[in-house]
């Protein structure tokens, strides 16, 4: 059988004999080898069945299934993400509209502060890049994009860790987190100060789709040292309201 139904005829004989978790296990598989496939950004089979931890026939399978349907593609025996996953990843944003809302004022504050600027939101305990807008002139050390992931202890993390609660910490937290986190809620912002990267400093502050809920994102500016971060997360605070205001006149 080929096709959509294909990868799951194949997980139910070669992964598990039971109906009812044929589904879950074709899907684990699958989205394992996505992940994979993601993190390499390039790689060939038996790497990416090692890390799966799946025999190399299912891998096989399953990644040429997924090559049909678009989500892969084979590139010189390897294998890469396919324009499928690229277009699907696109659209997805935790807010419906956020992206929209969020594209043009992003912008025209990259424009205003010289800086690069993005939306992120909290992502399996990591800092997930929805949006991004370049800066002017040279790019900090650590040039990022739409769809990167960092540490949650970046700025743009921070400020949304501290405001989801010790619940959310995807570890133990450190003895100076509770104390930092209130800090941060107390002014609104978080800051970066070449914590993560040498050369690269951060000010990040919260996203509200409404006022005393949780935020929906950060909105962060990414710099080099010489900037004052006080006075970028100003500026950050008001193009988040900007964005806010837009998503509640939807």
């Amino acid at each position: 059988m080929n096709g959509r139904g294909g990868i799951v005829a194949t997980a139910a004989v070669t992964m598990t004999s039971s109906p009812g978790a044929a589904g879950r296990s074709v899907l684990e598989g699958a989205f394992g080898l996505l992940e994979a496939v993601e993190r390499a950004g390039e790689a060939g089979l038996s790497r990416l069945a090692a890390e799966c931890a799946l025999p190399k026939s299912t891998a096989h399978r399953l990644l040429e299934q997924l090559a049909e349907l678009g989500a892969v593609e084979r590139h010189r025996g390897n294998y890469r993400m396919g324009p499928r996953m690229f277009h699907l990843g696109r659209r997805w944003q935790p807010h419906p509209g956020l992206r929209a809302a969020a594209r043009q004022p992003i912008r025209s504050l990259a424009e205003l502060t010289g800086a690069a600027v993005g939306i992120c939101v909290l992502w399996k305990g990591q800092t997930l890049v929805l949006e991004w807008a370049p800066g002017k002139g040279d790019e900090p050390p650590a040039v990022t994009h739409r769809g990167m992931t960092w540490p949650w202890r970046t700025a743009a993390g921070k400020v949304l860790m501290a405001a989801a609660g010790p619940a959310a910490l995807p570890g133990p937290a450190s003895e100076s987190w509770p104390r930092e986190a209130a800090d941060i809620r107390a002014r609104g912002a978080a800051f970066d100060r070449e914590e993560l990267v040498p050369g690269v400093c951060c000010a990040a502050v919260p996203l509200h789709g409404r006022p005393g809920q949780v935020p929906l994102a950060s909105l962060c500016v990414v710099t080099d040292p010489a900037h004052h971060l006080e006075r970028l997360a100003q500026a950050a605070a008001r193009t988040a309201q900007v964005i806010g205001t837009r998503l509640r006149g939807r």
